[in-house]
């Protein structure tokens, strides 16, 4: 059962879980058109991709200014991903604020797993308590190149 929305502040910026706050159009906009991960992402995949995962956003006012999305089961596993911190807003801890928040939703508490994938934030998440895997050899991956243009499996 979902546990009610975090809502904080910190001087004019406001931290929520409410996924009614969070800007489909901001969101998709960065992450077709910034994000190395998404890059050409159809607005519709990400509508639907925000409708089934936990969301995080920072607004300043109106305006979203940063995003995380948590996909889990809330019992066992969640992988985070899609964090960005738009360029006039990084160096001032926002993502680690959004980091924090997550860590302490109660619906992703006493999960054993989480996961994620980042090819340049490596030092971020390890001071949140991330590592590489220890049991890569474990692990397995099917990746669908350029899924948004047509796709295919690599």
């Amino acid at each position: 059962m979902s546990q009610p929305n975090i809502e904080e502040s910190r001087g004019d910026l406001t931290l929520t879980s409410d996924p009614a706050r969070m800007d489909v159009s901001a969101i998709h906009r960065y992450l077709s058109q910034e994000s190395y991960w998404a890059r050409g992402i159809p607005l519709d995949l990400v509508a639907r991709s925000l409708a089934n995962s936990l969301c995080f956003g920072i607004f300043d006012g109106p305006a979203q200014v940063a995003f995380a999305r948590v996909v889990s089961d809330r019992a066992t596993f969640a992988w985070l991903c899609d964090v960005f911190v738009l360029e006039p807003y990084r160096r001032r801890g926002l993502a680690r604020w959004l980091l924090d928040a997550i860590d302490r939703h109660p619906d992703l508490q006493g999960l054993r797993r989480w996961s994620l994938a980042t090819r340049d934030a490596h030092p971020l998440y390890a001071r949140v308590g991330y590592a590489p895997m220890a049991h890569p050899d474990r692990h397995m991956e099917r990746t669908v190149v350029d899924a948004y243009t047509g796709g295919r499996t690599r």
